[in-house]
């Protein structure tokens, strides 16, 4: 995964801006790892010399279940032409709900709970699987997955379970993350936002701007 589009797709989306608070959606707020914890975790794989994998959720906020009751008039186009009063009660979430992202992480981490994972204190998106001397860290950014331990047995047994419950594409060897380059050498790896950096100075046209030296120290 080197951040470039893969294909195009096309989605089912509901209109979520005509959803009411306490209506037909509660919570909506889905927490995301922080950065520096990102950083704490590949640092300390490498120094310990871990494999670390990455696998991305395929239509993640689809696997959300809802706990609220919503209806969505019949998608133009797929109207049944015998009852076209009818609406329909969704009963997982669909992308637009604004509680979209919130069910889905629900939903994920009920499952590592119930597999033996742990919720890290220090991060809530930080999941961390202990026994028998054997260790797993899995970090998650909304359907982004960082996957590392020090059982490759067992991680590969993970991410087959994973696999089974909801669908996942295994992208490998970790080589990028959250706009983060991952260049691996013999001596460790390697961390750079410049493709992410790019990308933004391309998206403000400042592509073609001067250089000049930063004013402040760098922290």
């Amino acid at each position: 995964m080197d951040g470039s589009i893969d294909r195009l797709k096309a989605r089912l989306v509901v209109k979520g801006y005509t959803q009411l608070y306490g209506l037909d959606f509660n919570d909506t707020f889905s927490p995301v790892v922080r950065a520096s914890i990102v950083r704490i975790v590949l640092s300390i794989a490498i120094s310990r010399g871990w494999n670390m994998r990455q696998l991305d959720v395929k239509n993640a906020f689809l696997h959300g279940l809802l706990q609220e009751q919503v209806y969505m008039e019949q998608p133009l186009g797929y109207a049944d032409s015998s009852h076209p009063n009818h609406v329909c009660r969704l009963k997982k979430a669909i992308y637009g709900l604004k509680q979209a992202p919130r069910a889905w992480f629900h939903r994920f981490s009920h499952f590592l709970l119930t597999v033996g994972f742990n919720n890290s204190q220090a991060d809530s998106s930080l999941f961390v699987y202990s026994s028998a001397h054997k260790i797993i860290y899995l970090l998650l950014y909304v359907d982004d997955i960082i996957i590392t331990g020090n059982n490759i047995s067992l991680v590969d047994t993970f991410i087959r379970k994973l696999c089974h419950e909801f669908s996942m594409k295994d992208l490998g060897t970790l080589n990028y993350f959250l706009g983060l380059e991952v260049t691996h050498s013999a001596t460790g790896i390697f961390l750079s936002q410049l493709k992410y950096t790019r990308d933004l100075l391309l998206r403000a046209d400042l592509l073609d701007s001067k250089p000049v030296g930063t004013p402040i120290i760098v922290s």
